[in-house]
């Protein structure tokens, strides 16, 4: 287990990026709970691969919803519902994963869904270089639907907890505390107990990072993996 600056940590996945050696597009998994820093981590690394060279593409898993008609049949508050109907994942591996993938065409579209605007998308399809790099975000991306299309596998792993005072300052622009809790304590962090019980995401991947305190995170590797069940736990606010 390492610890450093968050610098050291965007230098040493680039690192563990460049060692992937595949024929097609190098395909980048982040996965990891709602806010744990998935996404901000992703953008990080996609500048710092730029900046090396790399023709990066970016992506994130909330581009491949299904229309909120769709997504709500257990109810707006069911963990089953976010884990089970929320995500295209025939679309995803159809349009992107599968043509970046060993034997594709690397003709692939970045997108199906609009959230803001709750809509279908068709994006031009684009032809990927060979040496590209795909960096995607997302939850639940150890999931049997998608664990085999990955060459590199990274969970960001935060407290639950942590996660939920996270969103309440991400998103209080749009929703209310009160509503930002209820989201998080009856749908996203059940969803995210069930999927650490049934998949145990960390034992498929190849880096965990550890991201309580964003600025001095903490990684280790698969190779020194102790993996840390705990880190799953909601503990009581005090």
């Amino acid at each position: 287990m390492d610890q450093g600056t968050r610098d050291e940590l965007l230098g040493r996945l680039a690192e563990a990026v460049g060692s992937v050696t595949v024929a097609h597009p190098t395909r980048v998994a982040i996965d990891g709970p709602p806010a744990a820093g998935k996404t901000t981590l992703a953008d990080e690394l996609a500048v710092v691969l730029r900046e090396q060279g790399r023709d990066v593409i970016r992506a994130t898993i909330d581009d491949f919803l299904f229309p909120r008609a769709q997504r709500y049949p257990r109810g707006e508050y069911s963990a089953e519902g976010c884990y089970f109907d929320t995500h295209d994942y025939g679309a995803l591996n159809r349009v992107l994963l599968d043509p970046l993938g060993p034997g594709g065409d690397r003709r692939f579209q970045h997108a199906v869904y609009d959230r803001t605007a709750d809509t279908m998308l068709s994006p031009p399809v684009t032809i990927a270089p060979a040496d590209a790099v795909l960096v995607f975000d997302g939850v639940f991306l150890m999931r049997p639907e998608l664990v085999d299309r990955w060459d590199l596998r990274i969970f960001v792993s935060t407290a639950l907890e942590t996660t939920v005072d996270r969103a309440v300052i991400r998103e209080r622009q749009v929703l209310s505390r009160a509503e930002i809790e209820r989201r998080w304590r009856e749908r996203y962090i059940p969803s995210q107990q069930f999927y650490f019980a049934t998949v145990r995401p960390t034992d498929h991947v190849d880096i965990i990072v550890h991201n309580d305190e964003p600025q001095q995170p903490i990684w280790e590797n698969q190779n020194t993996l102790t993996v840390l069940n705990s880190a799953m736990s909601v503990h009581p606010r005090r």
